[in-house]
């Protein structure tokens, strides 16, 4: 791809609403490319107050001035019909010649993907087939798989299915959590967006079918997981809390309040000890047995409490060895 404004004049529609997409935005919007639509969630309550917030993507809309529209869903027949007939009318008047879609959120109909005459371009953060869903980075992570990366893909009503155009792969590091992944595929797919749809207005992009084998459906994170099963395998536990940080984080109870576990590392040895059990207490952190293995904890947090290191949780917390980390859900 050449020069500086390679997408110029390109009527691109976009939807999309968290930082993950956001980071894409900016990067069309610096190629050149004409943005006379975007499609986000409606603003949602956040903060100690509970005020009305706007996603990242909208954030990124207003500073450019570019129309938003924020319909709570666009099927034609369904519960938000009206939305979904203002959203569609700003469409037909956008005249997209492409639609972008990065973590939007919403379910696109098929009256939507046919509305753009070049169709609808996905960036998805897995190798697809792999992770195919709502949550590939975490779901990633929490496998233990060793590398991830983008897939730019064009879009058909199945769940991540369509073709894909692009895709390149990144190392999970063994310390990467779910928000440093995050960052790194954000940047990835940020790249490799302008370089596809320039490619596809140059009529060069063919993009490729997926693989019918190493199908996987990454699930939405659901709250009941965030609850550490200490009969688990130690390796487990330390990804799953990598993988949910910052949400929906990990917790455990302790003397029946809830602390949530912010940092841990899996250590092999846990002695003959009954899972939820503090083995030692070290440099290391605080080391509980697990199912195999045991879980060094290393920075914690109590309910209404500061995020602590180790060290400076157990000055207020003090513990001994046998204290018991429990497994009820408050």
């Amino acid at each position: 791809m050449s020069g500086a404004q390679p997408l110029e004049g390109m009527r691109v529609v976009y939807a999309g609403t968290p930082e993950f997409a956001a980071v894409a935005l900016r990067a069309l919007l610096a190629a050149g490319a004409l943005v006379p639509l975007v499609l986000t969630q409606p603003d949602r309550p956040a903060g100690r107050g509970m005020r009305l917030l706007p996603g990242a993507v909208k954030q990124v809309a207003l500073q450019h001035a570019l129309p938003v529209v924020q319909p709570r869903g666009l099927r034609l027949d369904g519960r938000w019909a009206d939305d979904a007939a203002l959203a569609r009318e700003a469409l037909r008047q956008a005249r997209p010649d492409v639609m972008v879609v990065a973590a939007y959120g919403l379910i696109l109909p098929q009256w939507v993907l046919d509305l753009p005459y070049m169709g609808c371009v996905n960036i998805h953060a897995s190798l697809l087939p792999r992770w195919r869903g709502a949550a590939p980075i975490q779901r990633a992570i929490e496998a233990g798989d060793a590398i991830t990366g983008v897939s730019i893909m064009r879009m058909e009503v199945g769940l991540d299915t369509g073709p894909v155009y692009r895709m390149e792969d990144i190392a999970i590091d063994a310390d990467d959590t779910a928000a440093t992944l995050h960052d790194k595929l954000a940047a990835l797919g940020a790249h490799l967006l302008p370089e596809v749809l320039d490619d596809m207005r140059r009529d060069v992009a063919e993009p490729t079918a997926q693989s019918n084998d190493g199908i996987t459906y990454a699930g939405k994170l659901d709250k009941a997981e965030s609850w550490l099963d200490w009969t688990q395998p130690a390796t487990l536990l330390a990804r799953r809390v990598r993988a949910f940080n910052p949400a929906p984080g990990t917790q455990t109870t302790l003397d029946g309040q809830m602390v949530k576990v912010l940092a841990a590392t899996a250590v092999l040895d846990a002695g003959k000890a009954a899972p939820g059990v503090v083995v030692s207490i070290d440099a290391r952190g605080i080391v509980v047995a697990c199912g195999t293995g045991a879980l060094a904890l290393e920075r914690l947090q109590k309910a209404g409490g500061k995020p602590l290191e180790v060290p400076v949780f157990l000055q207020g917390h003090p513990l001994t060895i046998g204290t018991m980390f429990g497994v009820t859900v408050l």
